[in-house]
């Protein structure tokens, strides 16, 4: 249940950021394309890095690297399957739906119009927020939902993911 939960709850995270930002900065963004408040490559990232940072280094002996060192791994490596991450979303989305969420070709280092450097160096940002500010205070939240909370946000995900399918 942790994974899942830290996914919805991620996914949420970034539907309110995202709405955020649309709101006070950026006019023209689309904030995702479910219908429910989530955006579920936010919820990906999230158990990418808590991949990363609780298995990575437990199983691969570089635990006993120091603190800085290890962070700096967990934010190259997470930055850069994050940036793949968006950028297969953006053509996979593109080739099933036929529709262009985002754009980055008005950025000066883009490529293609999916990723661009200048929003890779941002998720390496966010990676540290999460990492030091948000995962412990989530960590805490998580242990407090009940389990039947969990399968019913599961199933609104589901049916919004089928919906989407089907109307958009």
């Amino acid at each position: 249940m942790y994974y899942l939960n830290m996914f919805f709850i991620c996914s949420m995270l970034g539907y309110v950021m995202e709405t955020f930002l649309k709101c006070f900065f950026f006019k023209s963004m689309n904030n995702g394309i479910l219908f429910g408040p989530w955006i579920p490559i936010y919820g990906f990232g999230a158990i990418i890095i808590v991949f990363i940072t609780d298995y990575v280094f437990k199983k691969s002996g570089l635990s006993r690297l120091n603190r800085v060192v290890k962070i700096i791994i967990t934010v190259l490596l997470s930055v850069s399957i994050l940036t793949f991450m968006e950028w297969s979303a953006g053509n996979l989305i593109e080739l099933l739906l036929g529709k262009v969420f985002w754009d980055y070709s008005d950025l000066k280092y883009n490529f293609g119009h999916y990723i661009a450097l200048e929003i890779s160096l941002v998720w390496g940002v966010f990676i540290l927020i999460f990492m030091y500010v948000l995962r412990p205070l989530i960590d805490k939240f998580i242990k407090k939902i009940p389990r039947f909370i969990s399968y019913l946000v599961l199933v609104l995900f589901i049916i919004d993911c089928i919906l989407t399918c089907f109307l958009v």
